[in-house]
């Protein structure tokens, strides 16, 4: 995993990377415009509105940056909604299963509606932060098949929209394609890695855990501990298609921070310095009207409890 950091773990990363990095961290810095476009308010527009997918798409001209990114206080996530979301629904924040509060969950463990007061700071699209939000409950957290937390807050994307001017970003329904660019958008490093999707892993094996079907990176992404949960963007549509968790950073096999790739054959390959993400294309059938999680519904095959 994408390590989360921590308290006063976190604060000397923080300080170390300003000191001992400068020169790597100028070279680079994100590539966000700073400023809001037409384009950018016709995206926010449309998604506070509840509209559909495409629509959502053919208005995501805009370049990526960090606007409905959020930073946790160990890990990296964003602003989302569903495909048919609307705009009075309440919020959602989507981050990594193993960057709940509540810890790593253990193989076969599912988090579903457990209270929760988690706050989360909002960005622009520069990367400043437009407002503190905060959770009623985990919607759904898990580490097992895939690693993904999603979170519900006390307000509503309408409400968002109305008073800091930020529009969630979509998940995607449909599986990501091989060869797409991407970016991986840190809130928390307020960083932005751009890289395209090398191709796809039948079993990605890290430790006690095992994730079906993940997104391998190109090697420009090269992701780092506190990236966690970071939405990977289709620059092409302006969609989520996958939420940042790992990579294999010591060469080791299938141990902590040193995933594995496991074949149909059972065929194990080793890849050191890559990284990986989970896909989130699943995510929408699990969802009902109003954002309500609903696991019974057919398509949905997320873990059950």
């Amino acid at each position: 995993m994408k390590k989360p950091l921590i308290g006063m773990f976190a604060a000397l990363l923080l300080a170390g990377a300003t000191a001992l990095a400068a020169a790597p961290t100028a070279a680079a810095a994100p590539t966000a415009t700073g400023t809001t476009t037409a384009a950018d308010a016709t995206t926010a527009t449309a998604a506070a509105a509840g509209t559909t997918a495409a629509d959502a798409t053919a208005t995501a001209a805009a370049a990526v940056n960090f606007a409905g990114t959020v930073a946790l206080s160990n890990c990296s996530g964003s602003l989302v909604r569903m495909p048919g979301s609307a705009a009075t629904d309440p919020a959602l924040v989507l981050s990594n299963g193993h960057c709940l509060e509540s810890g790593f969950p253990g193989p076969g463990v599912v988090v579903v509606n457990q209270a929760s007061s988690r706050s989360f700071s909002l960005l622009n699209s520069t990367g400043g932060t437009a407002a503190t939000l905060r959770a009623t409950k985990v919607v759904y957290g898990t580490m097992t098949d895939t690693d993904v937390s999603i979170y519900q807050l006390n307000t509503t994307y309408a409400s968002i929209q109305s008073r800091y001017g930020i529009a969630p970003l979509t998940i995607a329904a449909s599986h990501p394609v091989q060869g797409t660019s991407i970016k991986v958008v840190s809130g928390y490093w307020k960083k932005i890695y751009s890289c395209s999707v090398d191709g796809f892993v039948y079993r990605l094996k890290e430790g006690s855990w095992t994730w079906k079907d993940s997104v391998r990176y190109t090697s420009s992404c090269n992701t780092i501990g506190g990236t966690s949960g970071s939405p990977v963007v289709d620059v092409n549509s302006g969609q989520v298609v996958a939420v940042n968790n790992t990579g294999n950073e010591d060469g080791q096999r299938c141990t902590d921070n040193n995933p594995c790739e496991v074949d149909q054959n059972g065929v194990v390959t080793v890849r050191k310095g890559i990284n990986y993400a989970q896909e989130t294309y699943g995510i929408p059938a699990c969802f009902a009207a109003g954002n309500r999680l609903d696991l019974s519904l057919p398509g949905c095959a997320l873990p059950r409890p």
